[in-house]
């Protein structure tokens, strides 16, 4: 599992966040059913590179004052222009409790129908889920590869795959269609002038 080790911050006030920040460090709160909430810090580099390790979904085993507990990435807050991460969020866990999650979508490959000028339409690029936090997915995959034009994939074709999760869509939501392109033809301008 991934370790990041956290501080506790004594010093709340802006100051003291601006010097935070430019030293490398992320100010962040960690909470939970059995934890008091607690203002923390934690190494820039490390937050980024446990987060490429685990995604979005992962469990993180945070060290803090030399004890250790399992959370996960709730929010974040980041700044517009650079995304440098300002604040962080972090719900402790208990791997068998269910959370409610975001989970994107990811369509892999090009479709047959693409290839014969159709074109991939994705209406859903995130899902609403519960599970488990052993068992929420970083993401969801969908292979498109072999669909032809007019194939579509709602929620409940997701569902076997993903039997660990229980969705908060209707079942024939639709996720992707492989539609046609509408070819809109200038028309002819016909009106004779006259001399």
């Amino acid at each position: 599992m991934n370790t990041l080790v956290a501080e506790e911050r004594k010093d709340l006030n802006r100051s003291a966040l601006k010097k935070l920040r430019k030293s490398g460090e992320i100010p962040a709160v960690v909470y939970g059913s059995d934890i008091d909430t607690k203002s923390i810090s934690i190494k820039n580099a490390d937050f980024l590179k446990v987060m490429k390790g685990v995604g979005r979904n992962g469990i993180i085993s945070l060290n803090l004052d030399g004890e250790a507990k399992d959370v996960m990435l709730r929010d974040y807050q980041n700044t517009s222009i650079t995304k440098d991460i300002l604040h962080v969020d972090f719900l402790q866990v208990d791997q068998h409790t269910e959370i409610d999650a975001k989970v994107s979508v990811v369509l892999k490959g090009t479709s047959n129908g693409e290839k014969v000028g159709g074109v991939a339409k994705q209406t859903l690029h995130e899902l609403d889920v519960t599970a488990k936090a052993s068992d929420l997915p970083d993401y969801i995959e969908i292979d498109i590869t072999d669909f032809e034009i007019g194939h579509s994939v709602r929620v409940a074709d997701i569902k076997q795959e993903y039997s660990n999760c229980t969705f908060k869509h209707d079942d024939d939501e639709a996720i992707v269609i492989i539609d046609y392109v509408k070819v809109v033809e200038e028309e002819e301008d016909t009106t004779e002038v006259e001399a």
